[in-house]
């Protein structure tokens, strides 16, 4: 869990650096092991970092490559960074850390846009380009990760949380009346692009973001989910066997991709239980967790 923030000014005039601070702050507890900040003309970028994968400051972000001229700050993990990797190697492409987070930055190079459609992962990124001065942004399918946007005529902002941005200023806290009725007849969701407030936005799951040097912006939809039924029909047995292929590939795909130790949180549930036991073989000294609250008076007593 990363914390990214950034600013792109459409006016000519620096961006806030200021700003840029105070957003970053904001997001310390989910990156506490480094924090960085990257300006480039109109574009101002924000890291805190949660060192997952290459402990090392090799992937400290933001993270610049100044021989492809392209600056990241990422949030999440690519688990099949490694295949990615060598295929780009064969391309000629040099690394000089061992994460995936440059991974992201040579895919973006050879494969321009459509690098998401190879990202196996769950994530949040955006890409400036210094000779081109364009900016992209990115999420994952499902949206798991998170990345929050406000706009107005001289600028567009981005972090991965609501209060980050406030921290920012300048956006307008009005209460949206369709996403707040969202919010109660949904179980607290609401969906994107809406939030609760009228100056916030969420970048759509499966969706990329392009601001042009000229302020043109594009969006587009990537990927949608394949709900179709196989053209052979399966049986019970059959469907039971392809989900327990799935998981297990799943579940050895994130553990590919950490370089520190592996840990589940026990919900409580089936889903967590199940994923204790596909690890259980795999991982030695398996590290679980568990949250409880305490219930005072029939009041549940939630942490400050």
């Amino acid at each position: 869990m990363c914390g990214i923030c950034g600013e792109l000014r459409f006016d000519g005039a620096a961006p806030d650096i200021a700003a840029i601070s105070r957003m970053s702050d904001k997001l310390a507890r989910r990156g506490p092991d480094h924090a960085g900040i990257y300006q480039d003309g109109p574009l101002a970028f924000g890291h805190r970092r949660l060192s997952i994968i290459d402990l090392s400051a090799h992937a400290n972000q933001p993270m610049v490559d100044a021989t492809l001229q392209l600056t990241l700050v990422f949030n999440g993990t690519i688990y099949n960074y490694r295949e990615l990797r060598a295929e780009l190697q064969t391309k000629g492409y040099q690394f000089f850390s061992e994460g995936d987070s440059e991974v992201i930055l040579k895919s973006y190079h050879a494969w321009g846009e459509q690098c998401v459609t190879r990202f196996k992962g769950v994530f949040a990124f955006a890409i400036w380009d210094q000779h081109s001065k364009q900016l992209f942004l990115a999420r994952d399918r499902f949206g798991i990760k998170p990345l929050y946007l406000t706009q107005d005529s001289h600028r567009l902002r981005f972090a991965s949380s609501l209060p980050a941005l406030l921290a920012g200023g300048g956006v307008d806290t009005t209460i949206d009346t369709v996403a707040l009725h969202h919010h109660f007849t949904l179980h607290t969701v609401v969906p994107a692009p809406r939030t609760v407030l009228k100056g916030v936005r969420k970048l759509s799951p499966a969706s990329t973001l392009r601001i042009d040097p000229d302020g043109n912006i594009t969006e587009e939809v990537y990927w949608t989910l394949d709900a179709t039924r196989p053209d052979t029909p399966l049986s019970e047995a059959e469907w039971l066997t392809a989900t327990r292929e799935q998981l297990a590939q799943s579940v050895k795909r994130r553990l590919l991709a950490a370089d520190v130790p592996v840990g589940v949180l026990l919900s409580g549930g089936l889903d967590s239980s199940l994923l204790v036991g596909l690890l259980a073989d795999q991982v030695k000294d398996l590290r679980t967790f568990s949250i409880g609250f305490e219930d005072l008076g029939g009041i549940t007593r939630l942490p400050c």
